[in-house]
C-alpha cells in the first residue's frame, strides 16, 4: 500500500528509483518529511482542529507542530515518539515490522475513528446520524414489549412470590433453552415474552401448586438483552460489522455506522435477511415528523444496505430549510417543498424557478444544455385545495435528478417601489408604494403629524419627467387641511397647538403618489414649543421659567425671579449653557444690571441655568504654599497679602503660574510687561492656586555654567591664535 501510494505521487528514492520495500519507504520519509506536511495540509483540518483532536486522545497538542511550519524540517527530530503516535492516530503513517510506513492519503480521519466530525452535510437528514450529533444506541437492559422474541444470549429474571419466594437468573443457551433448578430444561428461543410467560407458568405449576390456586405468582422479565451482529454496507461513512442490542433497528445501525455519505439516499434503505427476505425503509417520515413506525427491527446476521441516490434536487432561497433532498418515485414539487418546511416568511409566493440540466435527447431538440422553468403560483386562501401551501397553489411539476429549485425573496423596501415621508410626523420613514397610494395614507402610516406641523400644504418631491435640462427632481405643493390632525373637535375647531389657521376639514383633495415620491411635512413659520431656563441660589423665587420671547435676557429673568436677595453676590453669578454642551459662559452680572442694553446682558437660550451664590467674604489659598488657608477678605489688600497669610511660597512653588479664580468662575494669572509684573487682585469668594514646579522642566544651572565656560575657553583660544 505504501509503495503504491508513493508511486502515485511520483516519488523516487535517493537512487532515482521508486522505493521497493517498507524500509526504503521509511528512509524516504525521513529524507523527505515534506510528504507528511502535504498529507496534513490536504486533510481538510485546520491546525487548531488537529491539536484539539490530539488533546482529546491524551497526546501533547504540539506533537505535530514541526510539520505545521513552512520552514525547514529536521528529519532527525521530526519523527519523534510523540509525532509518530500522532501520525498513526491520524492515519497517515504506521510503524510496521519493517519500519515506518506511510498509508493511503487521508481525507479528514480514517474510517473507524470516533472523533467528532464538524463538517455539516448539504443533504437533508444526513447530519442527524453523524456521531457528532448522536451516539444513540438501544439499551442492553430495561423493559421490553410483550412481542419481543427471545433468543440465545438473553438473560432473564424469573420471580416466584407468595407461598413460595424464589428468584432465578436464567440465560438462554445457544441451543435456545433455559435450565430451572428442580424443574429442568425449557426451550424458550423463538417465543415472545408473552408466550414464554405462559409456558413457564404451565411448567412451574406442576411443581408449585400455589400457582394453580393463585397464591403464588410468576413474573418473567429481561435482565440483560443479547447482542446481535449485523452488517452495514453501501453509502455509509463507516461500513462494517457491528455488535448491537437485539432491540436494534435500522436507524440504530445507521447511527452506529456514522450515517450516510453525501452520495447515499435515505428514501429506500434495504434490509436483507438470511432467509432471502428483503425489507425497504423510507426514513423521511422519521426525519420530518418523528414517525418511526416503519423502522425495521434487526435480527442476527441482517445486512443493512444504503443505496446510491436516485433523484436528488436542491432547494435554495426563501425556504425554511434550504438543502439537497432525495425524491421518491411518486414525489413532485409540492412534496419537496413540504420536506423543506415550506416557504420562508419573506418568500415571494407569486412564482418560483426550476433550473434544469437537459437529458442528451432533450439537448438535441432544444439546442441547449440547460433550461430555466419559470412557474407561476396561483394565490389561494383555501387550505383544503390540493397542493395548497402558504397562501399559494403549487403546480404538480415532475422533478428530475439535478433540478435546482429557487424561491425568490421579497426584496427590501429600499430595493422596490417605495415612497418616503419626512419632517414633522411621528415616525418619518420609507414605506412600500402601491397603486393609488395617497398623501393622507402615507401620513397615517407615519402616525400622523406632530405638534407644530404646517397643515396648509405639503411639499412633494418627484422624479422629473424630463431630465434634459439637468434637473434631479420636480417640486409639487400639495394642499392639506385640518382633518390630517385626526383629533376630536372642540367647540367647532380642530384641537391642536395654537398657531396659524388650517383649512377646514375636507377642503383638500387626496393627492395620488408616484413611486419614489418624497413628502415633506413642514414646520409652521416661527413655531416653537415653550422652552425653559433655570435660576437658582439667592433670588426671591428660584425655579424653572419659560422663555417668553427669543430676545429675553439675563436681567429679565432675574427680575421675573424677584431680583437678587441681600445675601446674594451678583459678582459671583454663573451662567451655564446646555445647548451644544458649551458649559460655563462668561457673565458679568453687575455690569449687565447697570447697562441692560449692553453686551454683558446676554440673550438666554433653552436650557440655560443661572446661579446666584451667597456672599462669602473669604479668600482661599491652595497649592504650593506653606500653610493652605482660608483668609478673611479685605478690600484694601492685594494678592501678596493672602500669600503671606498662607505662610508664603514653598520651595517648589511656581510663582509665575499662580492664578486667581473668582466666584463667577473666571480665572486670571500674573500679568507681565517688560521687566514689570502684577498679580490679579482677589475678590470675595476667590480661590488662589499656586502650582508646583515641574521637576523635569527645572533649569539646569550647573549644566548651563559648564557649557558657557566651554564656549568662552574655545573663544579665548581662537583669539590667541588669530593674534599670533
Amino acid at each position: 500500500m505504501t509503495l503504491a501510494f508513493l508511486t502515485s505521487l511520483g516519488v523516487e528514492s535517493t537512487q532515482g528509483q521508486l522505493p521497493t520495500s517498507i524500509s526504503e519507504a521509511e528512509a524516504l520519509l525521513r529524507e523527505n518529511p515534506e510528504l507528511v506536511r502535504a498529507q496534513l495540509r490536504d486533510s481538510g483540518l485546520t491546525q487548531e482542529e488537529i491539536r484539539a483532536q490530539l488533546v482529546a486522545r491524551g497526546m501533547p497538542s504540539d506533537a505535530l507542530d514541526t510539520f505545521f511550519s513552512d520552514g525547514f524540517i529536521d528529519p532527525e527530530t521530526a519523527f519523534s515518539a510523540n509525532s509518530i503516535a500522532a501520525l498513526e492516530m491520524l492515519g497517515i503513517v504506521r510503524e510496521g515490522a519493517d519500519g515506518l510506513e506511510l498509508i493511503e492519503e487521508i481525507s479528514g480521519f480514517q474510517p473507524g475513528d470516533e472523533l467528532a466530525d464538524t463538517a455539516s452535510s448539504p443533504v437533508f437528514g444526513h447530519d442527524i446520524f453523524r456521531r457528532a450529533t448522536s451516539r444513540f444506541q438501544p439499551l442492553l437492559s430495561g423493559p421490553v414489549p410483550d412481542t419481543y422474541q427471545l433468543g440465545p444470549g438473553d438473560s432473564l429474571l424469573l420471580l416466584l412470590t407468595g407461598e413460595v419466594e424464589l428468584a432465578h437468573d436464567l440465560e438462554v443457551t445457544r441451543e435456545g433453552f433455559v435450565v430451572i433448578p428442580d424443574v429442568g430444561r425449557i426451550t424458550l428461543s423463538g417465543l415472545d415474552m408473552a408466550e414464554a410467560s405462559v409456558l413457564l407458568r404451565e411448567r412451574l405449576s406442576g411443581f408449585y401448586s400455589g400457582i394453580r390456586r393463585g397464591t403464588t405468582s410468576v413474573n418473567l422479565s429481561i435482565a440483560e438483552l443479547r447482542t446481535i451482529q449485523i452488517y452495514v454496507t453501501g453509502e455509509v461513512r463507516q461500513p462494517g460489522a457491528y455488535q448491537l442490542s437485539s432491540m436494534a433497528t435500522v436507524t440504530n445501525a445507521l447511527y452506529a455506522a456514522d450515517g450516510p455519505t453525501d452520495l447515499g439516499s435515505l428514501r429506500s434503505v434495504k434490509v436483507r435477511r438470511k432467509e432471502g427476505l428483503e425489507f425497504s425503509l423510507d426514513l423521511y417520515p422519521y426525519l420530518l415528523s418523528g414517525d418511526a413506525s416503519g423502522d425495521v427491527a434487526l435480527e442476527q446476521g441482517d445486512v443493512v444496505f444504503l443505496p446510491l441516490k436516485n433523484r436528488r434536487v436542491q432547494l435554495s432561497g426563501a425556504v425554511t430549510r434550504p438543502k439537497l433532498y432525495d425524491v421518491a418515485e411518486d414525489d413532485d414539487l409540492a412534496d419537496v417543498l413540504i420536506a423543506a418546511g415550506g416557504f420562508h416568511s419573506m418568500a415571494d409566493r407569486k412564482r418560483l424557478t426550476v433550473h434544469r440540466t437537459l437529458r442528451p435527447v432533450e439537448q438535441v431538440s432544444n439546442n441547449s444544455e440547460r433550461i430555466v422553468i419559470d412557474l407561476a403560483l396561483t394565490p389561494s386562501e383555501d387550505p383544503e385545495e390540493p397542493n395548497h401551501m402558504g397562501g399559494a397553489i403549487i403546480p404538480p411539476v415532475g422533478l428530475q435528478d439535478g433540478d435546482s429549485i429557487v424561491i425568490d425573496t421579497i426584496p427590501a423596501v429600499s430595493e422596490g417601489m417605495y415612497v418616503s415621508i419626512a419632517g414633522l410626523v411621528a415616525q418619518p420613514d420609507t414605506f412600500p408604494w402601491h397603486t393609488g397610494m395617497t398623501v393622507r395614507e402615507l401620513v397615517s402610516l407615519a402616525r400622523g403629524p406632530t405638534v407644530g406641523a404646517d397643515l396648509r400644504e405639503a411639499e412633494v418631491t418627484r422624479l422629473p419627467t424630463n431630465r434634459e435640462d439637468g434637473g434631479l427632481a420636480e417640486r409639487i405643493y400639495v394642499p392639506l387641511d385640518s382633518s390630517y390632525l385626526d383629533l376630536r373637535s372642540v367647540g367647532g375647531r380642530v384641537a391642536g397647538a395654537p398657531g396659524i389657521a388650517f383649512p377646514p376639514s375636507g377642503s383638500a383633495d387626496d393627492f395620488i403618489l408616484n413611486p419614489f415620491d418624497l413628502v415633506q411635512i413642514r414646520r409652521q413659520p416661527d413655531f416653537e414649543l415653550p422652552s425653559t431656563v433655570i435660576v437658582s441660589g439667592e433670588v426671591s423665587v428660584p425655579g424653572n421659567y419659560a422663555l417668553l420671547s427669543k430676545s429675553e435676557r439675563v436681567t429679565d429673568l432675574i427680575e421675573r425671579a424677584g431680583n437678587i436677595l441681600p445675601s446674594g453676590y451678583p459678582r459671583g453669578a454663573r451662567l451655564y449653557r446646555a445647548l451644544d454642551e458649551l458649559g460655563r459662559i462668561d457673565l458679568d452680572l453687575p455690569t449687565a444690571l447697570q447697562d441692560p442694553g449692553g453686551i454683558e446682558n446676554l440673550v438666554l437660550q433653552s436650557g440655560d441655568s443661572i446661579h446666584i451664590p451667597v456672599y462669602t467674604p473669604t479668600v482661599q489659598v491652595l497649592g504650593a504654599v506653606n500653610s493652605p488657608v482660608t483668609v478673611l477678605y479685605r478690600e484694601e489688600q492685594k494678592f501678596e497679602h493672602y500669600i503671606a497669610a498662607a505662610g508664603g511660597y514653598r520651595s517648589d512653588a511656581d510663582e509665575g503660574r499662580s492664578s486667581v479664580r473668582y466666584a463667577n468662575g473666571l480665572a486670571q494669572t500674573r500679568k507681565k510687561f517688560l521687566f514689570w509684573s502684577s498679580y490679579p487682585k482677589p475678590d470675595p469668594g476667590s480661590v488662589i492656586t499656586v502650582p508646583s514646579e515641574d521637576p523635569n522642566a527645572q533649569f539646569d544651572t550647573m549644566g548651563f555654567v559648564t557649557t558657557l565656560l566651554g564656549v568662552l575657553s574655545s573663544l579665548a583660544t581662537t583669539i590667541v591664535v588669530i593674534t599670533r
